[in-house]
């Protein structure tokens, strides 16, 4: 495949609107947000990806397959906006599969894990193209790093601290993707948290693909030039944003010392969200996870200890090849028995070119609906109790600018999710207020107090 074009005849770009629609996690959301300001200093106009646009850019994700099948869907959606409509795609599943994505009718354009940075060169003719063009490099060679941010998009901004991974779990796709495990400069994480701030949004979130390995390739090496623990050390003297939450990290890269460091500070948040995968040791092994269930129990206990009111969201997997009943109801009793707040469930699905493809023991579809369901269902349950042991509390609620069916919400520190009649003048506000009840929807309820 190709990684470089001939540049063509620049085309006049002022009144040329452009769409973006991101599939998939925070890291997606910060990339794509950095994307769309280097278009929009070629003076391309960003709209809205409901409205008619010369050129539509798809973000794609290849986590599961629904998220591969939510392509074909969007290419459909702008072919019946705008069929004239440059369909440009981009992301994990552009990089892992992009021949398949250029065959779908209507799209124009395919860019890899290193050209995607590259969109404002390749949008210069706008010409439809009879088949999808792909430009994309073999991922060995993706080991540069290129910071990103978001601001505008949402309350919250994601920045982007980390990309690529090291480890091989035998399901994911994401090291064939990102490539190796790289870090930004720890200044240049510095100097986007004060251009967020700047920006006047009210929190930040760290996002990466393995944010615990930070500082690893910082400068070029497989060295690491800081710690995790030293960037978060950093980031909590940055004025004037009063808070930052971490996201997803593995349980052993998150140490005692960072969690007794985020319970002292005044910026990070009680909030931690740490993927289990499974609960049965015997699976772990299977997926070459780099812990054991004891290991991930001593984690969520000592948050615990260390902030009772602390927000803990796990991801889990259900139907991993070999995974029995017996498997499963371990992974079920020791969530049931965790202090956690929330589950995200995953069904396991076939990924092509991984080792879990291969291995014995295939669950029925049938079989993972039904135990993906009942963790679901617990993860009601968890999140429920949760949000009933913070009745009474007093907290910090950041409120958010989409208008849901008549409701403004926002999320507290320990992310306990509150909401009230619309009202705009509270949107990228924090409010003092007092958790009161949970409504019939499982949301809770508030008096303010300021």
């Amino acid at each position: 495949m190709e990684k470089t074009i001939n540049a063509p005849d620049k085309i006049e770009t002022k009144n040329i609107r452009v769409a973006f629609h991101t599939l998939g996690c925070k890291l997606n959301f910060s990339e794509t947000a950095t994307i769309a300001r280097s278009v929009e200093k070629i003076n391309f106009k960003r709209v809205s990806f409901d409205s008619f646009a010369e050129v539509y850019v798809i973000n794609t994700c290849s986590v599961t397959e629904n998220a591969d099948n939510r392509v074909k869907g969007l290419v459909k959606k702008v072919i019946q906006q705008n069929p004239r409509g440059f369909i440009v795609a981009i992301g994990c599943y552009a990089q892992l599969s992009p021949e398949k994505i250029a065959a779908l009718d209507g799209v124009d354009l395919v860019l890899g894990a290193s050209e995607k940075f590259k969109l404002n060169e390749y949008i210069q003719d706008l010409t439809k193209k009879l088949e999808g063009q792909v430009y994309s490099c073999e991922i060995e060679s993706v080991d540069f790093y290129e910071s990103s941010y978001s601001i505008n998009d949402r309350t919250r901004a994601f920045l982007k601290v980390q990309d690529g991974c090291d480890y091989k779990c035998t399901y994911c796709t994401i090291p064939r993707a990102r490539g190796v495990s790289r870090s930004d400069k720890l200044e240049n994480v510095i100097q986007n948290a004060h251009n967020i701030a700047k920006a006047g949004l009210k929190e930040i979130v760290l996002t990466g693909v393995n944010i615990g390995d930070y500082g690893k390739g910082e400068h070029g090496d497989k060295k690491h030039k800081h710690t995790f623990l030293e960037l978060i050390t950093a980031l909590d003297k940055v004025n004037p944003i009063n808070r930052i939450r971490i996201s997803s990290i593995e349980p052993n890269l998150l140490s005692m010392e960072m969690i007794s460091f985020v319970a002292q500070s005044k910026r990070f948040v009680p909030h931690f969200h740490i993927p289990l995968q499974s609960g049965s040791d015997q699976i772990l092994k299977s997926m070459k996870r780099r812990y054991l269930s004891k290991l991930y129990r001593e984690r969520i206990e000592w948050i615990k200890n260390k902030m009772p009111d602390a927000c803990i969201g796990v991801d889990v997997i259900v139907g991993y090849p070999g995974e029995t009943e017996e498997d499963f109801l371990e992974t079920y009793h020791f969530l049931n028995d965790l202090p956690v707040s929330y589950l995200h469930v995953f069904t396991y699905s076939e990924r092509p070119n991984t080792v879990a493809i291969n291995l014995k023991g295939e669950v029925s579809h049938e079989v993972r609906s039904k135990r993906s369901k009942m963790l679901r269902t617990l993860s009601v349950k968890k999140r429920r109790v949760f949000y009933q042991s913070q009745l009474g509390r007093t907290v910090h609620v950041l409120f958010e600018g989409e208008n849901k069916k008549g409701y403004i919400t926002g999320f507290s520190e320990n992310y306990v999710k509150a909401r009230a009649p619309w009202n705009p003048d509270w949107v990228n506000t924090v409010k003092k207020v007092k958790l009161d009840k949970i409504d019939e929807e499982g949301i809770v309820r508030f008096l303010v107090l300021d």
